[in-house]
């Protein structure tokens, strides 16, 4: 509830640090020593307050935790106590203004926990995990702060603020109901302890993920089994064996996802095989990495908590916040695209069975067969596959003169890599980020490799967000999981990994771009059914001729790649796509299924893959060949900040595609165009409904028809 994702009790942060007072001087001493010597106690002195990442070390963190939540209860209790009137500037500003100590930890130990983390910080992850739940809880359900903010509430329209010092209000009054503030004392004991349980619950559940993904990689005794990889894959398979202590053997690391990147390449089918259902087992088999119970058990707290707060189920509570607003809006647009989404994906594996049986008239195609069989369908139908892509990507090239050629034009953004600053880790570049006018606007972190101690997928997190309160400006990250070659090769990305670089450099953007006064809705602080928009119209650039003809050039030799290369990219934009709708939908669905039900219709951990299955069957999108792209015992999205939210990339593509559309319409790759998406939405954050901010760019509600399109789901599916 507070203004950034940070916890733990008020009475347990006092004595904890009350705890390590010693009475004696030399213990005093020792402990100012000890503060002063801790990054996180002060403002970094480094440019835009970058991390001081050398300096930095894991026995700084719980101190500073500790410390941090001392001070922000002590702020808090000034707050609430504050014999003066309640005032805009005493109660709302002075709550933005707290906990600076912690926001500052907290910023860079959850970061660097998905980006490079230890077992000493793992350890920490899950020490202060429920302790952050309670001093969070101990702010929200203050009854002192919630009269203060309540009473200024109701004068809201009497006070005289600015539109966006009006919503600021607005929004900490919904965020103290919604946390629980009017609940009786009871429930109050009751909604604390089921946070508490849930904070460690959640912690488990993604350290077992990241756990499990490192543990269950796939060991190939002979190079032989991986024909069809690359030689550089194949080495880079032989690089994780043998720091696995295998030499001699190719490991094959599995990412967070369903599907797997090695099949659509091995020819061994046996090996597909033994890859997919590795995969899709994961958290599943017993042993110590099984989720079903920790999953089982978060589920039905969700729905007690939802049900002591007065709501049906605990997606009604999490979508009334949203854009969405109700589960009947979610339901309709994903049981209204199932249809028609299997129909496409059972049209391609018809394609693909041909060719299966053109080579064996026995073979009958699974789910371990569609990709390896779909790059087949691509190369006979449009006569290219995807390893030919792979050498026009050069990673660095696609970061550099593509993803950032394309903010010149569209924002007239320069960049320029500063190798002065410290790096959490080697693989990680700092990019300095100037402004059309040549003013300073932001520090990039630019993360691309995958490695054992990182989160899998790919992200954007901010270690500085934008306020005109304070006066920082922003330094953000992207993340990627991009396999690192062998030293001495080129890094080849597809095509998916190109998109995604664009993608999560829309997110970026969007945090740099940040324009507002209050900490509380910097940069992408906006509905989570919204929060991907924007990055998704960014991926329009990577295909943009201008933008492709400036990057898309060949490792070796920089010729540009071959336009009928292009043109036949382009002609298969649709190519597989009912797959592609099928497995984001079933994801989609089974969230909404767990978390639209009440207590006693949720299963005990034994249940939990027959629920799934139930919920597939259910929406008609159970299809075999095409498995969620998350089951439920590694959907680490909605055990994060997806919770009942998944559906967001779809509908955020709804305004994403109209978006597109509008920027064809207006000329496309022009400075006037990128100038106002960035002053209409982009530099808003959250200081405006996310829908009117959309209505202010696009002139009209947005319109669900051009997504339609994009995807192929404008004709009527066939009837079986």
């Amino acid at each position: 509830m507070h203004k950034r994702p940070i916890a733990l009790s008020i009475a347990l942060a006092l004595a904890t640090a009350s705890g390590a007072l010693a009475d004696t001087a030399t213990a005093a001493d020792a402990t100012q020593a000890s503060k002063a010597m801790n990054p996180f106690f002060h403002t970094s002195p480094l440019p835009y307050q970058f991390p001081q990442f050398d300096k930095i070390t894991n026995a700084d963190y719980v101190p500073a935790f500790e410390e941090g939540m001392k001070q922000g209860a002590a702020e808090i209790e000034k707050i609430a106590n504050n014999p003066e009137k309640p005032s805009f500037e005493n109660t709302i500003v002075a709550m933005e203004k707290s906990g600076e100590i912690l926001d500052r930890v907290s910023t860079v130990f959850y970061s660097l926990v998905g980006t490079n983390t230890n077992d000493e910080m793992q350890a920490i992850q899950a020490q202060m995990a429920p302790k952050l739940s309670a001093y969070s809880d101990a702010i929200s359900l203050n009854e002192k702060l919630y009269a203060r903010v309540k009473a200024l509430y109701d004068q809201v329209d009497d006070l005289g603020l600015d539109p966006e010092s009006k919503r600021l209000l607005e929004r900490y009054h919904t965020d103290f109901v919604r946390a629980g503030a009017q609940l009786s004392a009871e429930d109050k004991v009751k909604v604390k302890d089921i946070n508490s349980q849930m904070a460690s619950l959640q912690t488990q559940f993604s350290q077992n993920v990241l756990k499990e993904v490192n543990a269950a990689a796939i060991i190939v005794d002979s190079k032989d089994d991986l024909k069809g990889m690359s030689d550089s894959d194949i080495a880079a398979a032989a690089a994780v064996a043998k720091a696995r202590g295998m030499e001699g053997k190719y490991a094959i690391a599995l990412l967070n996802t369903s599907g797997q990147p090695a099949l659509d390449s091995l020819s061994n089918r046996a090996l597909r095989e033994r890859i997919q259902k590795a995969s899709i087992a994961r958290g599943s088999q017993g042993g110590e990495f099984d989720n079903r119970e920790i999953f089982s058990k978060i589920a039905k707290l969700r729905a007690e908590r939802a049900a002591i707060m007065g709501y049906a189920n605990h997606a009604e509570y999490v979508l009334e916040d949203a854009t969405a607003k109700t589960t009947d809006a979610v339901n309709e647009m994903l049981f209204g695209l199932a249809p028609a989404a299997v129909a496409n994906a059972k049209k391609e594996a018809a394609d693909m069975q041909k060719v299966a049986q053109a080579e064996d008239k026995n073979f009958k195609l699974e789910a371990w067969d569609w990709a390896y069989y779909a790059e087949k369908v691509r190369a006979e139908r449009y006569a290219f596959d995807e390893s030919q892509l792979r050498p026009y990507f050069e990673m660095n090239n696609v970061l550099e003169n593509g993803v950032f050629y394309a903010a010149e034009k569209l924002y007239g953004l320069t960049f320029k890599k500063r190798t002065d600053l410290p790096l959490y880790h080697e693989d990680t570049s700092v990019y300095e980020v100037f402004d059309a006018d040549g003013k300073h606007l932001a520090l990039f972190i630019a993360d691309m490799y995958a490695r054992g101690n990182k989160r899998g997928g790919a992200w954007m997190n901010a270690y500085v967000s934008q306020n005109g309160l304070t006066g920082t400006t922003p330094v953000v990250a992207n993340h990627l999981n991009v396999p690192k070659p062998p030293k001495g090769e080129p890094t080849l990305l597809t095509f998916d990994e190109v998109t995604t670089m664009f993608h999560e450099f829309g997110h970026a953007l969007h945090g740099m771009f940040s324009n507002v006064k209050y900490p509380r809705f910097a940069g992408t602080s906006v509905p989570r059914d919204f929060v991907e928009y924007p990055s998704q119209v960014n991926e329009m650039w990577a295909t943009d001729p201008a933008i492709l003809s400036n990057y898309a050039k060949h490792y070796q030799t920089g010729a540009q790649i071959p336009q009928a290369l292009l043109d036949k990219v382009q002609a298969a934009a649709q190519f597989n796509e009912g797959f592609r709708t099928t497995e984001y939908l079933a994801a989609s669905i089974l969230d909404q299924a767990w978390h639209q039900k009440e207590v006693e219709q949720l299963p005990d951990a034994d249940g939990v893959l027959a629920f799934e299955a139930a919920a597939l069957d259910e929406a008609g999108i159970n299809f075999p060949l095409v498995p969620p792209r998350y089951r439920t015992t590694y959907f680490s999205h909605i055990i994060g900040g997806y919770s009942a939210g998944y559906y967001s990339y779809l509908w955020s593509e709804v305004l994403d595609a109209d978006s597109v559309e509008w920027f064809k319409e207006n000329g496309g790759l022009k400075r006037e165009n990128g100038d106002h998406f960035r002053k209409t939405l982009l530099s808003r954050g959250g200081s405006e409904d996310a829908m009117k901010i959309f209505e202010d760019f696009r002139g009209r509600a947005p319109d669900i028809q051009p997504l339609l399109k994009r995807r192929g789901l404008t004709a009527t599916p066939e009837t079986e």
